[in-house]
């Protein structure tokens, strides 16, 4: 059986790594309080993109998706869902912006674990939202070839509730009373027992994302309001599922190791603010690329799609756009791609479906 103890377990993940890790975030998080402050047109416009990437992401994750326009309209609730999946996108978007909204007053506990759960599954038939699993279940690992393996078995359905509740005690425990644990240490090891007990039948992957987000909120680590997080998890989603392999392995006999599921969600934390570092710097700079293309500061939107040639060597697809920047419209994109070539700023490789643009360097 499986103990809870995350004062104890957080003093074995205080290595050089995790150390320069944790110093890092919090100095990113310093600076990211001042560009709050200083810039909150520009904070705005990120908090409207990342609430649609981090719906889109976490659910495409699980296989869950839909065309860019109708997520974008169901996000913004300009639509209402139309089938099994935009149901299920409707339902994350909605506990996401109770968690960007309230987290303040969103204690965790098991009750609240299951009113966030029932919520998920509120725009469809389905009868299991917000109870606990039934039956027992396991976790499958889907190879290339279409084949699925069990890659962990939970705890059973009749052990479910208390562990949640033991889990819930000891984050409280390890982030309340004398010298707490840091609490980004403390949420990584809750959300990986939470991902272990596999509490529901369905929703466990999406519910642990969006609790790692609650957490760090109530903690001051809100930097998933502005660049999504889910969006980092999907892109390195191999990384992520290698990570939560590697700490399961002795699990259940109370001899996993948390180190490498620690390590790459603060990693992963630090990739978010440096991120939003980049996109604040990127929109407010003044000094844009020679000729007469338009500068990251000149329009905002048309700045941002600038940016996204500067942080890669890639070429990009017009819907490669469209996706990292989603509530950019597809005329303004094709307007600016048509500046940025006629100023020779970018170069078009391709033609038809296959057609990329690459930055001229």
């Amino acid at each position: 059986m499986h103990h809870f103890d995350y004062r104890t377990a957080a003093d074995t993940l205080i290595t050089p790594q995790t150390t320069r890790l944790l110093t890092a975030i919090h100095e990113a998080k310093g600076r990211q309080s001042t560009r709050i402050a200083l810039q909150p047109d520009i904070v705005k416009t990120l908090v409207s993109v990342a609430r649609i990437q981090s719906t889109d992401a976490s659910n495409r994750i699980e296989g869950i998706a839909t065309s860019d326009r109708r997520l974008g309209e169901l996000v913004m609730e300009k639509t209402t869902p139309r089938n099994r999946d935009e149901e299920e996108i409707a339902g994350y978007r909605d506990v996401l912006a109770l968690i960007h909204e309230s987290h303040d007053y969103i204690p965790l506990t098991p009750n609240v674990i299951l009113q966030l759960h029932r919520d998920l599954f509120r725009h469809t038939p389905l009868v299991f939202g917000g109870r606990f699993k039934d039956t027992d279940n396991v976790i499958v690992e889907r190879m290339g070839d279409g084949t699925q393996s069990v890659r962990f078995t939970p705890p059973s359905a009749l052990a479910t509730p208390e562990l949640v509740e033991q889990a819930c005690t000891a984050y409280r425990d390890a982030t309340t009373g004398g010298d707490p644990t840091d609490p980004l240490l403390a949420t990584a090891m809750f959300v990986f027992d939470f991902t272990c007990i596999h509490p529901f039948n369905d929703g466990n992957g999406r519910m642990s994302r969006l609790l790692t987000l609650l957490l760090m909120y109530r903690s001051g680590f809100d930097v998933g309001k502005y660049v999504s997080i889910e969006h980092i998890i999907e892109h390195t989603k191999d990384t992520y599922y290698d990570a939560l392999a590697a700490s399961t392995r002795g699990w259940n006999e109370d001899a996993n190791d948390y180190g490498p599921f620690v390590r790459y969600l603060l990693g992963t934390v630090l990739s978010a603010y440096r991120d939003f570092d980049e996109r604040v710097g990127a929109i407010t700079s003044s000094a844009g690329p020679a000729g007469n293309a338009p500068s990251a500061g000149a329009a905002t939107k048309e700045g941002r799609i600038i940016a996204l040639f500067d942080r890669t060597l890639a070429p990009i697809a017009k819907s490669d756009i469209l996706r990292e920047l989603p509530d950019i419209s597809e005329t303004t994109v094709e307007r600016t791609l048509r500046k940025l070539l006629a100023v020779d700023d970018i170069i078009k490789v391709g033609a038809g479906r296959s057609t990329r643009y690459i930055r001229r360097r």
